[in-house]
């Protein structure tokens, strides 16, 4: 028999075939057995602690990200919704629609240049079917930071003619429609009256999925930490000596 590109001598066949006795022999079995178990026992903890880590900086980062959008919402829209105070909504009925006077606006023409142009104003006046209180009636809260009097503030631009048709339109179609929703001040302390609000209560729908990736970030952490903790107590039970 050759080791290593050496042959034994009898002497050593011998010596080692009296060194492999059966019980020596179950011994370097069990010995290589438990030892592979043991290697294939890291790799598993190795793979399952790289996924966990994973797992949990995919459910921070996914926290951490609805806390950002509940802030940047919150900063916007919501806290414009809570300030507003034309928000509670009626019915109006359009007493008069009429083009006013034109309004003086200006136009980018290039970089440096600008050119004059103008807008008639439209004039809407509504009556609240449940106060019956009368006022001017304004687009939304964009348009009436614009301008308290004219109704719709269109985009400045050269052609006037198209401006003024675009009014017009809009003047008619109040007097086929003359039932329309609006919003108003309840304690009427402020006496505008919105056709459309940007900040409705509907504002807080935007909330949802917010609160949906924080619901789904905060059960991955809790998953893996569970798991974790499942897994320590069942190791010491098996240590536990029956």
């Amino acid at each position: 028999m050759s080791v290593n590109g050496r042959f034994m001598s009898s002497d050593e066949l011998e010596e080692m075939a009296a060194f492999i006795t059966p019980d020596n022999f179950r011994k370097i079995i069990s010995k290589s057995f438990w030892g592979h178990e043991l290697k294939d026992k890291k790799r598993r903890e190795t793979a399952l602690k790289a996924g966990e880590d994973r797992a949990i900086l995919l459910g921070l980062g996914m926290v951490f990200s609805s806390v950002m959008m509940y802030f940047v919402i919150c900063i916007t829209m919501v806290r414009a919704y809570t300030d507003s105070v034309l928000a509670e909504e009626t019915t109006c009925t359009v007493l008069n629609s009429s083009l006013t006077r034109d309004i003086n606006c200006s136009y980018s023409c290039g970089s440096d240049c600008w050119r004059s142009s103008k807008y008639p104003c439209l004039q809407v006046y509504v009556s609240l079917n449940t106060t019956s209180r009368v006022g001017l009636l304004s687009h939304n809260e964009e348009m009436l930071h614009i301008s308290s009097e004219c109704f719709y503030v269109p985009k400045c631009q050269k052609d006037h003619t198209a401006l003024h048709s675009l009014i017009q339109n809009i003047s008619e179609h109040f007097k086929m429609h003359q039932q329309v929703t609006c919003y108003h001040d309840s304690s009427e302390h402020q006496t505008s009256i919105l056709l459309n609000t940007l900040y409705s209560s509907s504002v807080l729908h935007s909330l949802f999925w917010p609160s949906c990736i924080l619901s789904g970030g905060t059960l991955i952490i809790f998953m893996v930490k569970l798991t974790q903790y499942l897994s320590i107590l069942c190791e010491q039970i098996g240590k536990v000596p029956k």
